[in-house]
């Protein structure tokens, strides 16, 4: 069983509680089922306890899961741009988390940007993606948005996010990184109601 959709969800309940409840035994309750997460984080983590609290104290607030933002682009004949990233050596869409001040749309034009020197516009909302924590893609929950781009300026770059950057057939990608391909999927469905290129294969 992966343990990390558990942990999640009693570590959220655990801070969530602490940020509301004025009952001293329920604040001790909370604060046991946050160390259990702790200890059993730093297992299935291979971090102290101590700092796998630390770092879960960093975020103030209600618990909610991040967000992130995707960027579709594609060439003519429909092949998508892609970056082999060097953490894990996957493809994926030019992506990353939205900034505090900064919308989705605004996150997606800034890390078309920073990871591949092109400039970019949004042109649609493609659609929006839970990932559930699990052991292959991160301990938290994450929101993925994902918009349909058109390349306005800019030329084709890497940066030190990416090993390589270059547009594929999605069907000949390799290794995909977490859950971009359903991205990718779903993104190449609207390009090609967009583009009027009809049914092609992916």
């Amino acid at each position: 069983m992966d343990i990390l959709p558990l942990l999640d969800e009693l570590q959220i309940i655990a801070r969530n509680g602490l940020a509301y409840a004025n009952n001293p035994y329920d604040r001790e309750r909370y604060e046991r089922l946050l160390n259990l997460a702790d200890a059993y984080y730093g297992q299935a983590l291979d971090l102290p306890p101590a700092e796998a609290r630390r770092r879960l104290a960093g975020e103030l607030g209600h618990i909610t899961p991040k967000v992130g933002a995707e960027a579709a682009i594609f060439d003519a004949d429909g092949n998508i741009l892609l970056m082999r990233r060097t953490d894990d050596g996957q493809w994926c869409l030019p992506c990353g988390w939205v900034e505090p001040n900064e919308s989705p749309a605004e996150a997606a034009v800034r890390e078309t940007r920073e990871e591949s020197g092109l400039d970019a516009r949004v042109v649609q909302l493609v659609d929006v993606f839970t990932r559930k924590p699990n052991s292959g893609h991160g301990p938290h929950a994450a929101i993925a948005i994902v918009y349909l781009c058109e390349v306005i300026g800019g030329a084709l770059r890497g940066s030190h996010e990416g090993e390589e950057l270059r547009y594929w057939r999605i069907e000949d990608v390799p290794a995909w990184h977490e859950l971009h391909h359903s991205y990718a999927v779903a993104a190449h469905a609207v390009w090609q109601s967009r583009s009027g290129k009809g049914a092609q294969s992916v």
